[in-house]
Parts: C-alpha cells; structure tokens; sequence
C-alpha cells in the first residue's frame, strides 16, 4: 500500500508540537485552526469572489444552531502559522475556511425577518496537503466523525465505569463499543441510519411491551398504534429473517 499520510486534528492539537512533528516525518497535516486575531484577520481579508459553493452529500449537524447543513461555501488562502515563536518554526501552509450562513431569527409572530446583510460562521483548519480546496475540507471534516461516537458513548455505558482496576474498566469499555456498533448496525435494518443511539434505545430497544405464554410459546403484546412500529418491524425481521441476497 502507498500513498500519503495525512494526520487530522481538531483545534486541541493547533500547535507547533503537532504540526512540527508532521514535517519532520514528511508527512500532510490538517489541523482546525484556533480563532485568534491572526486568523480572523485573515478570514477576513478574504474576497467575496474567491468563495465556491459546496454541497454536502450528506447533511452535517451544526451543534452551535442546532440545525442540519447541506451547502456551505469554502476559500483558500496562503498562510503562515505559529509567528509569534521564532522565525525558523514559522510554518507557511494553507489556511482553507468554510463557512456557513447563519440563520435570522424569527420576528415575535413566528415570520421570517428580511437581513439587512449575510451573517456567516466560518470554520477555518491548516494544512500542507496539495489536495484542491474542497477535497482538503472535506478530508478534514471526516475527522469529526469519530467526535459524535465519543460523545454517545460517554453519554451511556462510559458514563459510569464499574471498577477502579484498569483490566475491568478495559472490558467494559471492549463492550460497550461492541453494543455500540451492534446499535449501529441495528439503525441501518431498522431504516434509521441517522438516530443517535440514546433514540435508539428510546424507540425499539426499551419497548413497552407485554409477554404471555400460550402453549410452548410465547407472544409478545407491542403497544398498540406505536409510531416506531414500522421500524421494530423491520429490525426483527432482518435480526429473524433469511440473509438478504448478494448483489451481483
């Protein structure tokens, strides 16, 4: 296998010690760059005409609105990092910005209000890779697909470690990430790929259900008219069901 590596971090890591250890092993950084007055002066020097229209092929959640983006915009330009420290740790890269437009708050009848002018949030990284400016954004953005994991895990079983021996908390953690990925899995059959796994659990895992035993067998009473039922549905029936056919 060959090809470059390309080591991406959040803004936690924009620093020297990061970046200077990914030149000195030759290889691409990409970094979310921290808001300092450098950086916001630079941003915004940017001219209105270097800005290209992009469309997310999947929309991505802006935790600061709560909202789903699908479009955004992205420029370039040259930067050099890290001057406040000597001139030979100085790093000329690029400083690629994406940004999107804010929405208006609604006036107190609930109706949209006009703007008087485009308000946006940008979202700026570095990087020395020579992928053209909108790869290079959406490269850096799949590094914050790990972040929601983190954040559902620590929102259920790692919330509470069981143990103060490192070897039990070891396995609970191996198995939390286990039925972590079981519940992804389960999303996916159960046609709804992009719930959290707290919904998950609320929907089809912790139903209200009733068992009675007739016979040799058991049946399970679902609640009647459950706006979920389409879904748990269709969850057994791929958990109880014949594999589905291979595409050729």
């Amino acid at each position: 296998v060959s090809g470059r590596v390309l080591c991406r971090a959040d803004s936690a890591y924009y620093g020297h010690a990061f970046v200077g250890t990914a030149l000195r092993h030759g290889v691409w950084f990409s970094v979310t760059a921290r808001m300092n007055p450098q950086v916001k002066a630079t941003i915004a020097g940017i001219d209105e005409d270097a800005w290209t229209p992009i469309k997310y092929p999947h929309a991505v959640w802006e935790e600061t609105e709560q909202r789903w983006v699908s479009d955004a915009e992205v420029a370039e330009v040259p930067f050099v990092a890290f001057t406040s420290r000597r001139k030979a740790e100085h790093v000329p890269c690029r400083l690629i910005v994406r940004r999107v437009r804010r929405l208006q708050p609604l006036a107190s009848d609930g109706s949209e209000q006009g703007e008087l002018f485009a308000a946006y949030r940008h979202h700026a990284f570095i990087t020395n890779s020579t992928l053209d400016t909108v790869e290079a954004d959406q490269r850096h953005r799949g590094h914050a697909i790990v972040e929601q994991v983190i954040a559902e895990l620590k929102d259920g079983p790692l919330a509470h470690l069981p143990s103060g021996k490192y070897a039990a908390n070891a396995a609970w953690v191996a198995m939390a990430t286990i039925a972590f990925n079981i519940a992804r899995a389960a999303t996916v059959a159960a046609d709804m790929a992009t719930a959290r796994w707290a919904t998950v659990r609320r929907r089809i895992i912790n139903v209200p259900a009733r068992i009675a035993a007739t016979g040799r067998r058991l049946i399970l009473h679902l609640p009647s008219r459950w706006p979920w039922a389409e879904h748990w549905t269709a969850l057994h029936t791929a958990a109880t069901g014949p594999p589905p056919t291979a595409a050729s």
